[in-house]
């Protein structure tokens, strides 16, 4: 398989605050464990090119685009979009970040690529389409998904969310269009304090209580994703990757290991070779205990390149 990891060095300059959970050294920490383990040499690297403004367009409206792009801060300062805050090179990072997913998934349409994991900061699952928020900017998987239908000929994708805290953005951007499934887990009673509240038949979001392990979770992969994705038949598979519902994260109060991140993305590789041609593109979102995302997000790489079976 070909695998690509798609990153850029301003995604390292997104700083949102001092001693902020979402700081560059998770980029570094992922770096650093995927060559410890020899998982680089396996990995195609690419830089990202800026997203086109009028991909983000599809999915953000115009004002909450120009109003980052309007304000961008001095050396030194910060100014708050929704939820988030930007420094002077957060606006150029949100770009890379974006330009990653719409870039990985053109490669991996055209079979230039089985998949690919975009390695960036700001996250952005939950960014809705008016407002930025919970640490991102814009929604780089809606963002790259819309594409996909919109643009590129694909009929029907799904959204893969590993999140613990629920991506309201995503469901928020996706609720009316039946063409987008969403799966998810994510913890309840957590931030954004949301899930669920419009119910429809594309949007798999199982709330989970603070605690639950790896077995739970297997079990709501096996009962209600992969059922739903069966039904559903997408033609390209999207992860927004987040790894905030491991035992250490600081952030959430779920118990997923390295290995539970490793067995949920075989069976979202077995689902995409099913339906989908394999085609996957993951984009990575929360997690904040950096041994945790490092390993979890290794385990995820490795499954998605092929490198460890069960």
């Amino acid at each position: 398989m070909k695998t690509a990891l798609y990153t850029h060095p301003l995604c390292l300059k997104h700083k949102t605050a001092d001693n902020h959970p979402d700081s560059p050294a998770r980029i570094s920490a992922v770096l650093d464990r995927l060559a410890a383990s020899g998982t680089d040499r396996h990995l195609d690297f690419r830089e990202p090119p800026e997203a086109a403004i009028e991909d983000i367009l599809r999915v953000h409206l115009v004002d909450m685009v120009m109003d980052a792009k309007n304000n961008i801060p001095g050396e030194g300062e910060y100014y708050p979009l929704g939820g988030t805050m930007l420094n002077s090179y957060s606006w150029k990072a949100a770009l890379r970040a974006v330009g990653s997913a719409v870039t990985a998934t053109e490669a991996v349409i055209a079979g230039e690529l089985d998949n690919a994991f975009c390695l960036v900061r700001p996250l952005g699952h939950h960014s809705t389409a008016a407002e930025a928020a919970g640490f991102g900017v814009f929604n780089s998987v809606a963002i790259a998904a819309k594409r996909a239908i919109d643009v590129l000929g694909l009929e029907r994708v799904a959204i893969v969310d590993t999140d613990v805290h629920h991506g309201n953005g995503t469901e928020d951007i996706f609720i009316n269009e039946p063409r987008v499934l969403m799966v998810s887990y994510y913890q309840e009673y957590l931030y954004p304090f949301s899930g669920n509240e419009r119910k429809r038949d594309h949007m798999v979001n199982v709330p989970v209580p603070a605690g639950t392990d790896g077995a739970a979770i297997r079990r709501i992969v096996k009962e209600k994703w992969l059922p739903a994705l069966a039904r559903h038949k997408p033609e390209m598979i999207f992860i927004s990757a987040g790894f905030d519902a491991h035992r250490d994260d600081p952030l959430g109060g779920m118990k997923l290991v390295e290995e539970d991140y490793g067995w949920i993305t075989r069976q979202v590789v077995a689902a995409a070779n099913e339906y989908a041609k394999g085609r996957i593109v993951s984009v990575l979102e929360g997690g904040y205990s950096l041994s945790g995302l490092a390993g979890s997000a290794t385990a995820h790489i490795r499954a998605l390149a092929g490198l460890d079976q069960e």
